[in-house]
């Protein structure tokens, strides 16, 4: 995890994050000032940002907005105030509406980009500085140090690029918090193939089955927002298990890019989850990632207890064999 430290002062009104990379300086700058590479990490976990326009240079305006798995829509606008390539940067960070004006009541942050060579690489140092404590304590109470600590630690998968990041590293998972977990695994394979692998039921029967000796029994997908899904599972003759499945909804939809679903298991009262799981292409591979958000830590360890990530592993194994061949 690149991020070393997060501290709010509130007798100095700012909170200072410091994070390290094992790149140098001209490739951390490069990535806080190309758009495209910004949106891979700038929102949290759940949250991802997309840039609208993104006019770099004194005086100019970058517009995002980053969306939750439940639609949730949070708006921002950057105004460069400085410019010093590649040792940094300095903008005004305000909460806007739809038509890119300051949303009243909210905070508008002054914020500097630092990028230091160091030993092993380099090193962030972003401050942010608050008009009063009150605005200090409003984004302290909306969750900024954690928000910003999980998207900065999303950054080294950007850095390195995806092959050498995850490439035969299997399925691999990260415990974010008591209630999000995240699983992550390259494909090498053309993201539109993954996607249609992921949607299409034909397809999932091929290749989502777990463990040897399993058969999908129902695959009915509705890829649509507010649209159902079924998918049941049983074990082949010889194979000991009994039939389970999980049935949910659709809640957001961006293809080939993002699928958020609910997910819960058929026929109990067990709660559901919600399942964010996103894909990006990159030198012809691509990453899956799944968000999963359980209502609590103790239903989250209970699922990975029965040997989720060892079966999404034999799965994804199976999917690189029979559908990308």
């Amino acid at each position: 995890m690149p991020v070393t430290s997060v501290e709010s002062d509130v007798e100095a009104l700012t909170m200072t994050l410091i994070a390290d990379f094992p790149v140098g300086v001209e490739r951390l700058w490069a990535v806080f000032t190309d758009p495209r590479q910004l949106e891979r990490f700038w929102g949290p976990p759940g949250w991802p940002a997309t840039f609208a326009s993104f006019a770099f240079e004194p005086g100019g305006r970058a517009r995002y907005s980053m969306a939750s798995p439940t639609g949730e829509i949070a708006r921002g606008s950057w105004e460069f105030i400085a410019i010093d390539a590649p040792r940094g940067f300095e903008v005004v960070d305000s909460f806007v509406d739809e038509e890119g004006d300051p949303i009243e009541g909210m905070p508008a942050m002054r914020m500097t980009f630092a990028f230091d060579e160091t030993p092993s690489g380099s090193r962030l140092t972003n401050i942010t500085y608050f008009d009063s404590l009150d605005a200090l304590e409003q984004l302290t109470a909306m969750g900024a140090v954690e928000g910003a600590t999980l998207a900065m630690n999303q950054l080294d998968a950007v850095l390195v690029g995806l092959r050498e990041f995850a490439q035969g590293k299997g399925t691999r998972l990260e415990i974010l918090d008591d209630q999000h977990v995240r699983i992550t695994r390259l494909i090498d394979g053309p993201r539109e193939l993954v996607w249609r692998a992921h949607t299409d039921p034909e397809l999932m029967r091929r290749w989502m089955l777990g463990p040897d000796g399993w058969r999908m029994s129902v695959s009915e997908v509705d890829v649509s927002v507010g649209g159902t899904y079924r998918i049941a599972w049983e074990p082949e003759e010889g194979t000991e298990g009994e039939p389970f499945g999980f049935d949910g909804e659709t809640l957001r939809i961006d293809e080939p890019r993002r699928i958020v679903q609910t997910e819960h298991m058929t026929g109990t009262d067990y709660p559901s989850t919600t399942n964010d799981l996103s894909f990006y292409e990159e030198d012809g591979a691509t990453l899956v990632t799944l968000l999963i958000e359980y209502p609590d830590a103790a239903t989250r360890d209970a699922v990975l207890a029965t040997g989720m990530v060892d079966g999404m592993e034999q799965s994804f194994e199976r999917m690189e064999r029979v559908v990308i061949g």
